[in-house]
């Protein structure tokens, strides 16, 4: 990807569910990285007063109230409905866009910026990125993480699985891989190894405009 001059390095952060990117996103922040979170821009299009609210009603009735949409109510109305599930990507991605292109304007100063994207390469999104860093533990942390989460079981687990891009595809189609499978000092270390290359990448570049 060629980026604009007046853009910074975008590195796009995913990883599958229970990877631990939340985390991994938090470290980034610490090292005073500007981060957008892809699932917090939805979260707040879709929570009171959202953007979204009237969308998701018009084309799931039933799935909002004072709150704004309720998230259980909305996920059975598109869970193994593929038509379903495309309807709302269709309210939510262009929405989910334009907070996106938002945050990389007011940081346009920046050498570099993370965006935070759960289903990066499912949705195409690496074609929007320099570089991708994938969150990747062992499988079995992994599902213990998920499953011990309250609500969760084994079936709905799978189901989200089947959604993402296998865990393996994604460290082989990433720049890089952030291990969280060790200590929070160990993934930290990873973490700043990256930004310290990633910053002297865009020094590097920039020098050279």
């Amino acid at each position: 990807m060629t980026r604009p001059p007046a853009r910074p390095l975008i590195l796009g952060l995913t990883g599958s569910v229970g990877m631990g990117k939340s985390t991994v996103a938090a470290m980034f922040r610490d090292l005073g990285v500007p981060v957008f979170d892809a699932d917090a821009a939805v979260h707040a299009l879709q929570g009171p007063g959202g953007a979204a609210v009237a969308a998701v009603e018009a084309a799931f009735p039933g799935t909002t109230g004072p709150g704004g949409v309720d998230r259980e109510a909305l996920r059975r109305a598109v869970i193994g409905d593929e038509a379903a599930m495309r309807r709302l990507e269709g309210v939510m991605h262009p929405m989910v866009g334009a907070e996106r292109e938002r945050f990389l304007n007011n940081h346009a100063g920046e050498p570099l910026v993370v965006l935070d994207v759960p289903l990066l390469f499912e949705t195409g999104g690496e074609a929007r990125v320099d570089r991708v860093a994938v969150v990747s533990a062992p499988a079995e942390v992994q599902a213990a993480r998920v499953l011990a989460r309250p609500g969760m079981t084994r079936a709905r687990f799978d189901a989200i699985l089947a959604r993402q891009v296998p865990d393996a595809e994604k460290r082989a189609r990433g720049h890089a891989t952030i291990p969280t499978g060790g200590t929070l000092d160990e993934t930290r270390d990873a973490v700043a190894a990256l930004v310290a290359d990633l910053r002297a990448a865009c020094h590097g570049d920039r020098a050279g405009r």
